[in-house]
């Protein structure tokens, strides 16, 4: 009976549930691509003679000037880009942007080694081949034979094996052993770049788990950088310890085979009214603020996500969060800062935590079998129509109460979707302005602009309260206000935390992609604030110069807040889960680029 009436319904059978007490995933994504961050780059790698240019580049294989010109514009030299291109090639535009900060981390001369490209790297096209693993294609044959449709399935393994070997190779000419070299690719994964296979060895043997000597015991030979190689490392690994490494602290996820378990509760340092609790955190000293950087980021994020966040922002151990212990619905994220965690204080009135404190209208209707008092994370899209009939039908056709197989799917459906009962045996998705009030917003915020869009726009915003609690040490500190530059604005989840506790902004530089967002923000900026606002719509036209330029004429800014977009990172489009290689997760390595030289800005003046 059970089955003919879920079968009559035309229900989905991928019956998943998403327990809002489970820290397994949660849904929040649409799945939505947008636009890359980061330059566009060419297929190069086509077949033809293969001969050398003046510098050294195999013809077709040479960068586009425009290519290296976008990077030198950001703030790099050309002489780091053109390396860094050699080293892993220019297929891969996040790999090269990740490997291309790690440089400038490492420090400039250092990564260029205070010599050309051409005196770096041996000019014949074999060895260049050995670095550009990210490009690598199988295909050496020069007799343009076409590979045998029924062999792609040996084709990818041997391609894995050969760039596995290739990998291997390089880090054992770099000075690393071959066990070091095998344990740092099973961590980090065969698409590593090289500077995050060089990066897990030394968290390896600061961390004790490999017993070797100095690194000035071993002989770096080899065709790439010889001693020049040695040194830069050297003075990674000086750095390392500079900032606070892993021999100082616990190893993220980056470090182990398992990712790193996330706090369960999830609560964060501390929470409002928490005086059980004390949490003392020393910062490097290369973190200290001002300027103050917050970073926030989707908790359950794949493998060696927050491992390489972490290293990027000095080595500082994430906050993790559910803002379901602040407000009516969970929402599980990170966040990297450098802010006191002392004297924090919540917005007042604190806001509703269960769903009828938020919505009593919808207790009249809600099931004695429908167990929640929370929502789940709110999500970029909505459910459809046929699934809130379908959930109608089947409830129609079944008893009070339904078979527990019918309440299984009901369930589901409505932990999935933040599904509310509106009446009889009928469900209903919230309405934007219901999601705004549990987000933090102001009514009316997203007002004017389509359904699907507001749906979009909140489901990747900050959690205002939450926010809100961390950011609330500025005020003490900055009463005169403060000059912000917000990076991947969205809506402005923080500028309204700003505005909720009452500090004033006299700044704010606000870098946002997306129009409609802009709309939003410009809308509620002209309604409440006096201060300035300069708008960007591209984060790769805030080069370091223009950056420069805004701290000479605001005198510095007090914080850089930002997050990313949760398309590639959130637990319901685990199928297309890049990480930070998804094109908006990617948007960190700009953070992190902006934060390094609003840091060296300031330090200038």
């Amino acid at each position: 009976m059970d089955r003919d009436v879920l079968n009559s319904c035309d229900m989905s059978q991928d019956w998943t549930s998403d327990n809002d007490d489970s820290d397994k995933f949660e849904w929040e994504s649409d799945g939505e691509a947008e636009p890359s961050s980061a330059p566009a780059f060419r297929n190069l790698d086509a077949a033809g003679p293969s001969t050398l240019d003046s510098n050294g580049w195999a013809n077709e294989e040479a960068p586009p000037t425009s290519l290296v010109e976008g990077y030198v514009l950001m703030g790099f030299p050309k002489e780091m880009v053109l390396k860094g291109i050699k080293e892993i090639g220019h297929s891969d535009a996040n790999a090269l942007l990740e490997l291309l900060l790690t440089y400038k981390t490492l420090g400039d001369d250092a990564a260029v080694g205070n010599c050309s490209t051409s005196g770096c790297f041996p000019q014949s096209v074999e060895d260049d081949d050995d670095f550009d693993f990210e490009n690598w294609d199988g295909d050496d044959d020069a007799d343009g034979r076409e590979p045998n449709p029924d062999s792609s399935g040996d084709e990818d393994f041997l391609r894995e094996m050969s760039e596995k070997d290739n990998k291997i190779k390089s880090l054992v000419d770099m000075g690393f052993r071959e066990d070091e070299a095998n344990m740092a690719i099973t961590r980090c994964g065969m698409d590593a770049a090289l500077s995050v296979l060089v990066d897990s060895v030394y968290a390896s043997q600061a961390a004790g788990d490999c017993h070797y000597g100095n690194l000035s015991d071993y002989e770096v030979t080899g065709s790439w950088g010889g001693r020049k190689r040695a040194r830069l490392m050297e003075e990674s690994k000086k750095k390392r310890k500079r900032y606070g490494g892993a021999a100082q602290r616990r190893p993220l996820d980056g470090s182990h085979e398992e990712p790193m378990p996330l706090p369960n509760p999830m609560v964060g340092f501390n929470l409002p009214n928490d005086r059980l609790r004390s949490v003392t955190r020393r910062l490097p000293q290369q973190a200290i603020g001002p300027p103050f950087f917050y970073y926030e980021n989707v908790a359950l994020a794949p493998k060696g996500v927050w491992a390489t966040i972490s290293r990027f922002l000095y080595d500082i151990e994430p906050e993790f969060v559910d803002s379901k212990h602040l407000c009516a619905a969970a929402r599980k994220r990170g966040y990297i800062h450098n802010l006191p965690i002392e004297n924090r204080f919540p917005l007042l009135p604190l806001p509703p935590k269960t769903i009828f404190e938020a919505f009593p209208h919808y207790k009249k209707w809600w099931p004695s079998w429908d167990p929640r008092r929370q929502l789940n994370c709110l999500q970029t899209s909505m459910s459809s129509a046929k699934l809130t009939e379908r959930i109608q039908c089947a409830l129609a056709s079944s008893g009070n109460p339904p078979p527990k197989s019918v309440q299984k799917y009901v369930m589901d459906e409505c932990r999935k979707w933040n599904l509310v009962w509106v009446g009889k045996n009928k469900v209903a998705h919230l309405e934007p302005d219901e999601v705004e009030y549990l987000l933090g917003f102001p009514r009316d915020h997203t007002r004017g602009v389509g359904k699907t869009e507001r749906f979009k726009s909140l489901g990747n915003s900050f959690q205002v309260d939450t926010v809100a609690y961390h950011l609330s040490v500025l005020k003490d500190m900055y009463p005169n206000g403060v000059n912000v530059l917000s990076l991947f604005t969205g809506i402005g989840g923080g500028e309204v935390a700003l505005h909720r506790l009452g500090i004033h902004m006299r700044a704010v530089v606000s870098v946002e992609i997306g129009e409609v967002n802009r709309r939003i923000l410009r809308g509620w900026w002209d309604q409440t604030q006096t201060g300035t606002l300069i708008e960007i719509a591209d984060v790769k036209s805030l080069t370091d110069d223009r950056i420069a330029t805004f701290v000479r004429r605001f005198g510095g800014f007090d914080l850089v807040i930002g997050g990313s977009p949760c398309n590639n990172l959130a637990g319901s489009n685990r199928h297309h889960r890049d990480g930070l290689e998804g094109e908006q997760s990617a948007l960190f390595y700009h953070y992190f680029r902006i934060v390094d030289a609003v840091k060296s800005a300031m330090g200038r003046m």
